[in-house]
C-alpha cells in the first residue's frame, strides 16, 4: 500500500505559474513510476506527465509539452509537476498516481495501470 497526497494547488492568472507536489508514504516510493492527471466535472481523467521509478524517462501529453515538467525526489518521497505558462484551459483537479510495474505495459497514459492515487488538488486558472 502507498498513500498519496497531493498539494501546491490554487488560483492563478493565465501565463503564471504553479508547481504541485506528491508526498507519498506506506511502500518504499522509489519502487513506483508515477503519474499525473486531471479531470474536469463531465469529463473523463486526463493525462498529464509520467516518470519512471528512477526518474531518467518523462514522458508528456501534447498540451502541456514544453509548459510543465515533471520531476522526483525519491529522498523525499515526492513527485512534483511545475507547471509554467497556465492557460485557462489547465483549470482541473489535477491527481498524482502511483504504478508499481515501472510502466512495464508501456500505457503509461491509461489509468488502467495506476493502482494507488491520491485526492487531488484543485488549479484554477483566471483569464
Amino acid at each position: 500500500q502507498v498513500q498519496l497526497v497531493e498539494s501546491g494547488g490554487g488560483v492563478v492568472q493565465a501565463g503564471g505559474s504553479l508547481r504541485l507536489s506528491c508526498a507519498a508514504s506506506g511502500r518504499t516510493f522509489s519502487s513506483f513510476a508515477m503519474g499525473w492527471f486531471r479531470q474536469v466535472p463531465g469529463k473523463e481523467r486526463e493525462f498529464v506527465a509520467a516518470i519512471t521509478l528512477s526518474g531518467i524517462s518523462t514522458y508528456y501529453a501534447d498540451s502541456v509539452k514544453g509548459r510543465f515538467t515533471i520531476s522526483r525526489d525519491n529522498a523525499k518521497n515526492t513527485v512534483y509537476l511545475q507547471m509554467n505558462s497556465l492557460k485557462p484551459e489547465d483549470t482541473a483537479v489535477y491527481c498524482c498516481a502511483a504504478d508499481p510495474r515501472d510502466f512495464y505495459y508501456g500505457d503509461y497514459e491509461s489509468v488502467r495501470i495506476y493502482d494507488y492515487w491520491g485526492q487531488g488538488t484543485q488549479v484554477t486558472v483566471s483569464s
